[in-house]
């Protein structure tokens, strides 16, 4: 079972003095493709981003990526399993918590992570392997859309599974 997150979020009364918003804990879910457990944290509509009002980042409706804006997320890769080959138009920063992963690029790099290790993952197409067998890897990633990319004057397609 994956540990829950607390999520601290701030914001400013009438006056401006700054101020606690609302502390809360969020858990992880299991997604459709039942690799992971994902929790969104914080997702913003735009870059740069809107800090006047009082809208909560985490109930904005979205895909694995927000676009135009940024997402933060906690994903907890189950042990044993791997997530589908897939890529975004977006610049992730992911980093490891804990536990081990492997990241696969389909050009047949592999690289492997452990606790404290960042990724950039710059629109590359991946996919993550957790190869314990009995521990979750937890990693927080940041995401924030990014143009396509272009190799040789062709556009990369997006992968999504």
């Amino acid at each position: 079972m994956s540990q829950p997150i607390r999520r601290i979020v701030t914001t400013h009364d009438a006056a401006g003095i700054s101020v606690f918003d609302h502390v809360d804990l969020i858990t992880t879910r299991l997604i459709d493709s039942r690799d992971a457990n994902f929790a969104l944290i914080w997702a913003t509509k735009s870059v740069p981003a809107e800090l006047n009002g009082s809208a909560d980042g985490d109930f904005l409706e979205m895909g694995k990526t927000l676009k135009g804006g940024s997402v933060i997320r906690v994903v907890d890769f189950l042990p044993g399993c791997s997530s589908p080959m897939h890529r975004s138009f977006s610049i992730d920063y992911g980093i490891v918590i804990n536990g081990e992963l492997e990241l696969v690029l389909d050009g047949g790099g592999v690289q492997k992570l452990t606790a404290g290790d960042i990724v950039i993952q710059r629109g590359t197409n991946h996919l993550w392997h957790n190869p314990s067998a009995d521990q979750i890897c937890r990693v927080i990633f940041i995401l924030i859309e990014a143009r396509p990319v272009v190799v040789a004057g062709r556009v990369m397609e997006e992968v999504h599974p």
